[in-house]
């Protein structure tokens, strides 16, 4: 089992509140085979959306350009939403500093430096350059 799978099993289990606050499980829809896809991705919550930040390498994303609904595994319960990812790097790098904000222990691997309690912007743009974030709206 790779860490994928792993992560999947846990999110289903009942062990699942050890990783639920920041962890769950995404199911897209591949636009050309209409295969379901599912990964396990972390998510920060802001108001009424969830975001998710991603590298660009990953492929998953680029079945939601335009907007598509996605399934999630949100604390163990099944919720219907729609995903759509943010490409502009300025916008990513303004999320970059929310990211941060939110999740402050992702900034040491990400490789970004925190000054006088905010994060460095030479950081956040260079780390924005090959990073996203999707924005997921839930329906259900």
């Amino acid at each position: 089992m790779n860490g994928n799978g792993f992560m999947s099993w846990v999110l289903r289990s009942p062990l699942h509140g050890m990783l639920s606050n920041g962890m769950m499980l995404i199911t897209v829809t591949g636009s050309r085979t209409g295969k379901k896809y599912t990964t396990p991705v972390e998510y920060f919550r802001e108001d009424e959306l969830l975001w998710v930040m991603t590298s660009r390498d990953r492929t998953w994303w680029k079945n939601l350009r335009g907007g598509a609904e996605v399934s999630l595994l949100l604390k163990r319960k099944p919720v219907t939403a729609i995903a759509e990812p943010d490409l502009d790097a300025k916008a990513v790098e303004a999320r970059m500093v929310e990211y941060i904000k939110h999740v402050p222990q992702a900034a040491k691997p990400l490789g970004i430096r925190i000054e006088n309690g905010k994060a460095n912007a030479e950081d956040i743009a260079r780390t924005a350059e090959d990073r996203l974030f999707v924005k997921i709206k839930r329906i259900t």
